[in-house]
């Protein structure tokens, strides 16, 4: 069954633009240009897959994502004119899985929804046990060991929460504050800073080099991604 999309955005030119080049790669496709019709359908049709708009009439984009995150995981990606970084940072620690900014290519907008949707796909069919270059890194969840070039390494429980975290959303930029709910969860005592230090133990582990680390990489001004095919 094809995947089901909602666009939820005010402009309509762009809501007929962007809904006919999705159709063409067989997407079924909602529209919703208010912010309270679109939580109503979400509940409804149960969409795969959120194209979200900051600027609505009636509510937020944010508030929206904000609603949205508190019942589900759904793959959300945000459209907006704004082009600070605050801006994009504070859509990223409110749950969001990417972010395009206006105008855009419709069709850079396809390839970023097949790469997120491949991504969340692959989060819930990976067996336990995730390899990297050719076992140079490997998590063996089911026994939660991680090995390097065959040795087994020691990491704390919040450490292996962390990476655990990163691994299944590779290319992902995360944010601290995103580290700490998606990883650590909400009852976390720590502070986001406390991610850094986090970071900087687990990269003295895993990495050959710790100043130029080539699993886990610093996007300066958000947050960390983890790079590597899983196989």
């Amino acid at each position: 069954m094809p995947e089901k999309i909602l666009i939820i955005d005010d402009e309509h030119n762009l809501l007929d633009v962007v809904s006919d080049y999705l159709r063409k790669n067989s997407f079924e496709v909602y529209v919703a240009d208010r912010g309270l019709k679109a939580l109503e359908m979400f509940h409804e049709i149960e969409p795969d897959f959120l194209i979200l708009d900051l600027n609505l009439p009636d509510m937020s984009g944010e508030e929206i994502c904000r609603e949205i995150r508190k019942i589900s995981d759904v793959p959300i990606l945000m459209l907006t004119a704004k082009t600070s970084e605050d801006d994009k940072i504070t859509g990223f620690s409110l749950g969001a899985d990417d972010y395009l900014t206006k105008p855009f290519s419709p069709r850079e907008l396809v390839v970023r929804v097949n790469a997120i949707i491949r991504r969340a796909k692959s989060k819930g069919n990976l067996s336990e046990i995730y390899s990297f270059r050719n076992e140079d890194l490997v998590l063996d969840n089911s026994r939660r060991i991680v090995r390097k070039r065959g040795e087994e390494i020691s990491l704390t429980p919040n450490e292996y929460k962390i990476l655990h975290t990163l691994v299944q959303y590779p290319d992902q930029v995360f944010t601290r504050s995103r580290i700490v709910s998606v990883a650590l969860g909400f009852d976390f005592e720590g502070y986001d800073r406390t991610i850094d230090t986090h970071i900087k133990n687990i990269r003295h582990k895993i990495e050959d080099d710790m100043k130029n680390p080539t699993y886990i990489l610093t996007v300066y001004g958000v947050g960390y991604k983890f790079m590597g095919d899983v196989k």
